[in-house]
């Protein structure tokens, strides 16, 4: 495990699912931010003993930026009694369009966190694209609706689902795992949209509202982004320009993405 920048912290484990087929890394990364009474653990796998300490003893709480990321969730549920942040699953249609299977293989849709949503051993705080979470971040719709882009304020970090992955070729949108008719550009097109009110000005707000905004090029001479995807070892950099570069060549547009910071993803 590894301190980013101050209180942001990052480490990888070895997802139990991986096989030698998969694009991506066996090693995964997760994400913490630690605000000192608050600690938010994204997509967490194989959580340090330090961190797990440090839950125990703060206002805790476990965000996914899809749904089947859920990893150790329901283990952390178990132990800290924590809440959850997640997107929906894919209802059986979602399935049936995506796929091309029938009503009957759908079933009742995606069996992601069905012990959260369905069996209800934890709680559950639904979110969707287009919300302002309660520890300060916005949500984007990355490839699906629930595969989200989170812009985390207070860390200047944008933590990314599937949507946007390093799989040691920089920062870029994976083709692959788009959905039948979806190209990159639409999903980049998106992407610009949803951050050039937010991501590029800066947008302060308190209790929901806005405050004020800062402009991009005042947002730059911040604290330096760091891009940091969860399919493979943080490129954490300190050169603005670098940062905006790997975003540019990611959504096809430097300017929109100037204040983001990092990203998480992987299965």
């Amino acid at each position: 495990m590894r301190e980013l920048r101050p209180g942001l912290w990052h480490w990888e484990a070895p997802h139990p699912e991986w096989r030698d087929t998969e694009a991506w890394s066996q090693d995964v990364s997760s994400y913490a931010i630690d605000e000192g009474e608050r600690l938010l653990l994204f997509d967490p796998l194989g959580v340090p003993s330090e961190l797990e300490e440090r839950a125990r003893e703060r206002e805790t709480a476990i965000v996914l930026t899809a749904p089947w990321h859920e990893r150790d969730a329901e283990s952390l549920v178990e132990r800290l009694g924590v809440p959850v942040y997640t997107p929906l699953p894919d209802t059986a249609q979602d399935l049936m369009d995506m796929y091309g299977i029938t009503a009957e293989q759908a079933g009742e849709g995606s069996p992601d966190a069905v012990w959260l949503l369905r069996e209800g051993k934890g709680e559950a705080r639904v979110y969707s694209p287009g919300d302002r979470l309660t520890f300060g971040a916005d949500v984007f719709r990355g490839h699906k609706r629930n595969d989200v882009v989170l812009w985390v304020e207070s860390q200047r970090a944008v933590i990314s689902g599937d949507t946007l992955v390093d799989f040691g070729q920089g920062l870029e949108i994976n083709e692959r795992w788009l959905r039948p008719g979806v190209t990159r550009e639409e999903i980049a097109a998106g992407l610009r949209r949803s951050s050039s009110c937010r991501s590029s000005t800066c947008s302060r707000r308190t209790a929901g509202r806005s405050t004020g905004l800062r402009s991009s090029a005042r947002c730059r001479r911040r604290s330096p982004a760091q891009v940091v995807p969860s399919a493979s070892t943080p490129a954490v950099s300190t050169r603005p320009e670098t940062v905006r570069a790997r975003a540019s060549s990611a959504v096809t547009n430097a300017s929109a993405w100037s204040c983001v910071s990092a990203t998480n993803s992987a299965s």
